[in-house]
């Protein structure tokens, strides 16, 4: 079919409304659950226009992308409230819609009222495949939409002409990475430290990222590994005119049970990289066993040339190939030792986390005797073997067993305290939470330590539940106080999600009687018989902006332990925000459960 067939058939398809909406989930990775649908659009089928780049592209040609996008809006809003799914509906516009003069009448809330969809549910997903340099229409455009209650979206980040300064810019809410960098991410070192580059600036700016295109469990490890909590892709469920609704639970392939996994976060390749001084491929094989008599320690030999590794030789095989045959030194003495090195070798960015290293090796079946050398740049910095980073592991996890807690097995405050001095010195963001009950004295004075260690134990297993080890750190410093280190962002949900969870739960620790009376009586501080109501949870945060300015874990134990004051002050399940900017609270007793500022 020509150019003038395809933009008749374009008008036909678009004077009927001959398209279909789908819609594709997006997955919060931490808890395990749709958090939304992107509406994307097709054609009818059997027609060169059935997919949505056919489309896109013939009606940009066509000057029709305006109505396309119009009616494409339509059509998914009147769906989405068809189907009545909860999660948010992501709507793709691109930036050319905002040149055009009458954008801002107001046709998008007229269609949501229409459908009865409340506008704090659709993010706005900017594409931004075309060059457009008009940024300050595109900026007056996010305000008029921000002040109708929509969120923001930056979409295909990496693909487009201008993503970064929008991003810098619009602030958006969400960023949506683009697939090319994360098909692969599992094999690709490059790709995997450009996405984690962006994680961290996603961290610093409290801004949501979205990984699009995960279609394998390997990507899907390696997004969480990075510390993404937030992905689509056909992995978790592809585009369909009905989506799914829930997600099968075997698609989070957990994380190994114990918590020391989640210590190793902080540790990277060069922890475990050893200097062993190199030759270069072209010298001698008899100087190579000169090196190797001289040496009895020396039992792997890197070969580099112009600062780039190529090759290792291990003592054992160099040896046994040498005198296998009867000639050997005669023979070979004078050749280069980079001919008998077949494979290259295995080679680790310095600043790959140690979790990364022991799944590429993994991947790479490399034995346990196995070597591999580790960049800086593609430079040589040193080698590690497989039996090394095992050794390391299992310090580590020594390490953290000498300070868990009896009760709860977590890690107390040593390994806590170590985990944030790590994270400081490597200028990574994260917040702080302490955790504490309020009437949990009177509690125990009633019902005994039994029951009181009871209580305990419920909230290890419910702060364990939402905070995984890929994202945040549990730990048990003494009694019923708790520390969790969160390296997500997504941070002030798991605390609302963990303060649900435990106001659902503490019900159960009582008496019938002291539950429909909501509390019981026990002895004051004064000696004075006393009404106290259900144990409840008070969290004390210090979020990014406080941690980053902190030297060390003694200055943030201060900072949380205020915070977890004026979270007690308040009644009820709550958590106080301390932050550089603002406080922000939230008691779940209150009448409306909604954020406010003071």
């Amino acid at each position: 079919m020509n150019s003038t067939a395809l933009g008749e058939e374009l008008v036909k398809i678009l004077k009927y409304r001959q398209l279909t909406p789908f819609f594709q989930p997006i997955v919060s990775l931490s808890q395990k659950r749709i958090i939304g649908y992107e509406a994307l659009i097709r054609g009818p089928s059997d027609n060169p226009l059935c997919s949505p780049g056919a489309l896109f592209s013939v009606a940009e040609r066509f000057n029709l992308l305006g109505q396309l996008e119009f009616i494409c809006r339509e059509l998914s809003i009147a769906k989405y409230a068809k189907l009545k799914l909860k999660a948010k509906l992501f709507l793709n516009i691109s930036p050319s819609f905002f040149l055009q003069p009458d954008y801002k009448n107001n046709v998008m809330l007229k269609l949501l009222k229409q459908h009865r969809v409340d506008p704090s549910r659709i993010v706005i997903e900017l594409t931004e495949h075309y060059p457009n340099n008009d940024y300050s229409v595109m900026f007056d455009a996010v305000l008029h939409y921000r002040l109708m209650g929509f969120k923001i979206a930056i979409d295909d980040l990496g693909c487009g002409y201008s993503g970064l300064r929008l991003w810098s810019e619009l602030l958006p809410d969400y960023v949506k990475i683009d697939r090319h960098f994360i098909s692969g991410l599992d094999k690709d070192l490059v790709k995997y430290n450009f996405v984690r580059s962006i994680q961290n600036i996603a961290n610093a700016l409290n801004c949501v990222i979205i990984a699009e295109g995960v279609e394998t469990e390997s990507e899907y490890k390696a997004v969480t590994d990075i510390g993404i909590n937030h992905a689509q892709g056909y992995y978790f469920g592809r585009p369909a005119a009905v989506p799914v609704a829930k997600l099968a639970p075997e698609l989070f392939a957990k994380k190994p049970d114990s918590y020391f996994y989640g210590q190793l976060s902080t540790l990277i390749a060069a922890d475990i990289a050893r200097y062993i001084p190199p030759v270069a491929p072209g010298t001698k094989v008899s100087e190579v066993m000169r090196l190797f008599q001289t040496v009895p320690e020396l039992r792997i030999l890197p070969l580099v040339e112009n600062g780039v590794a190529n090759g290792i030789v291990f003592r054992e095989q160099f040896l046994c190939q040498l005198f296998a045959g009867r000639y050997g030194i005669e023979l070979h003495g004078k050749k280069a030792i980079g001919r008998f090195v077949d494979n290259p070798p295995l080679c680790i960015a310095h600043n790959t986390p140690i979790q990364l290293v022991s799944d590429l090796l993994i991947a790479t079946a490399l034995d346990q005797g196995g070597a591999f050398i580790i960049t800086r740049d593609n430079a040589y910095v040193g080698v590690a073997t497989v039996l090394e980073l095992l050794a390391e592991i299992t310090r580590q996890q020594v390490q953290y067993a000498r300070y868990a807690n009896p009760l709860t097995l977590l890690p107390g405050s040593v390994p806590v305290n170590h985990c944030i001095d790590e994270l400081l010195t490597a200028a990574r963001p994260f917040v702080v939470g302490y955790f504490d009950l309020d009437n949990f004295k009177p509690f125990n004075d009633v019902y005994g330590y039994n029951a009181g260690d009871n209580i305990i134990r419920s909230v290890a297993e419910i702060l364990t539940r939402y905070v995984t080890n890929d994202i945040g750190m549990v730990g048990h410093i003494g009694g019923d106080d708790f520390i969790v280190v969160f390296f997500s962002t997504d941070w002030r949900c798991l605390c609302e999600n963990i303060l649900e969870a435990f106001a659902a739960t503490v019900p159960s620790h009582y008496h019938e009687k002291d539950r429909q009376q909501g509390g019981i009586f026990a002895e004051g501080r004064s000696g004075e018989k006393c009404f106290f109501p259900l144990i409840s949870l008070s969290i004390g945060l210090v979020d990014t902006s406080m941690t980053g300015q902190c030297h060390s874990h003694v200055e943030l134990s201060d900072l949380a332990a205020g915070a977890k004051k004026q979270a007690k002050k308040m009644p009820g399940n709550s958590y106080f925000v301390d932050r550089r900017d603002q406080v922000n609270v939230l008691s779940l007793s209150s009448p409306t459960g909604l954020f406010s500022n003071i």
